[in-house]
C-alpha cells in the first residue's frame, strides 16, 4: 500500500510506530519551515503564484507546492493558498496562521492513518 504525495512515493504506515514515526517526521519538517528555514519558506510563498501548501514530510523535511490533483486526495489536504495571505498581515502573524493550519493538517494526517487500523471492531 503506497502513498503518493508531493512526486515522493513512500510506503504507508502500517503500525501505530509507523504512524507514531510517519507524525514525528512530518511535524519536525514543518517546524524547520517554520523556524530554522523561515526565509526560505518565506520566498517560496510568492503571492503571484498559484495556491501553494505546505506539507511536512516523514523525512523532516517540507516543501511548498501545489496541491496534488487526484480528487479525492490519498491524504487529507494541507490548508490551500498559504501564499495569498503573506504580503497582506505582518511576518509573525502569518507564520502563526501557517503554523495553526499545520498542526490540524498533522492531526488529520495522523487520525487518517490511525483509522485504517480499524481498532475496536469485531468483524
Amino acid at each position: 500500500d503506497k502513498t503518493e504525495m508531493e512526486g515522493t512515493t513512500h510506503d504507508a504506515p502500517k503500525t501505530v510506530d509507523d504512524v507514531f514515526n510517519d507524525f514525528k517526521g512530518r511535524r519536525a519538517g514543518l517546524i524547520k519551515a517554520l523556524t530554522t528555514d523561515v526565509d526560505k519558506l518565506f520566498q517560496q510563498c510568492d503571492p503571484e503564484k498559484e495556491n501553494l501548501c505546505l506539507y511536512g514530510l516523514p523525512s523532516e523535511s517540507w516543501e511548498v507546492s501545489l496541491p496534488v490533483e487526484e480528487v479525492p486526495p490519498e491524504l487529507p489536504e494541507p490548508a490551500l493558498g498559504i501564499n495569498f495571505a503573506r504580503d497582506g498581515m505582518q511576518e509573525k502573524d502569518w507564520l502563526s496562521l501557517v503554523a495553526v493550519h499545520s498542526d490540524s493538517w498533522l492531526l488529520s494526517v495522523a487520525f487518517y492513518f490511525g483509522a485504517r487500523f480499524g481498532f475496536g471492531k469485531t468483524d
